[in-house]
């Protein structure tokens, strides 16, 4: 295979998009084709966490291209085949559910569906709340579906929340790395974050 094409999507999990961003980074470095698609509130809504405009500018700096930002233009991912594997990350229990129930009304969950009818791997790098709570049975529907990878993943504060989730985006590129091979990166459930 030629330098794969990497689409890397963020969602609104905005306490984990810095740690996405730093994913973003390495997966960059890792390759170098890399188109960043923003879902609709993460390029447009200010948090406690950032801008929403900084997020998107940052990530264009770090592909070097225009984020996508709207179903109209993700659409064309799909039918030009632009990607060889696509990265959403982090991955809102929002997106989880859109995606379970193949649902396409934001920029990111288009991107999905565009690039999955080329038989391609979506990375899925979760980020919520109620990860062992609602969003469970979205994230068992993703697990037995063919082409969804997971990045590894976590309980993040088993005590003060204890069905929240978050994937370690150190193990982004490892997770790309792996579904551009058909294989899921192991071990998937992680113990405690050491420190």
């Amino acid at each position: 295979m030629e330098q794969p094409r990497v689409g890397f999507a963020l969602t609104g999990s905005f306490c984990t998009l810095d740690k996405a961003l730093r994913a973003m980074e390495e997966t960059a470095q890792a390759y170098p084709d890399i188109l960043p698609i923003l879902s609709e509130t993460t390029g447009s809504t200010d948090t406690r966490f950032g801008r929403g405009e900084d997020f998107r500018q940052a990530a264009e700096e770090i592909c070097g291209r225009r984020a996508v930002a709207s179903i109209r233009e993700a659409e064309p991912i799909g039918p030009r085949q632009l990607l060889d594997v696509l990265v959403i990350a982090p991955c809102t229990g929002n997106t989880l559910a859109k995606l379970a129930a193949g649902v396409a009304d934001t920029a990111v969950t288009m991107a999905a569906k565009a690039h999955l009818r080329n038989g391609r791997p979506v990375v899925v790098a979760v980020s919520t709340n109620d990860g062992l709570g609602g969003a469970a049975r979205n994230i068992g529907e993703l697990l037995c579906r063919k082409h969804y990878y997971f990045v590894p993943f976590r309980q993040d504060d088993p005590v003060g929340k204890p069905t929240s989730l978050v994937a370690d985006m150190d193990l982004v590129p490892a997770t790309v790395a792996a579904a551009l091979r058909g294989e899921q990166l192991q071990p998937l459930l992680l113990g405690p974050a050491e420190g």
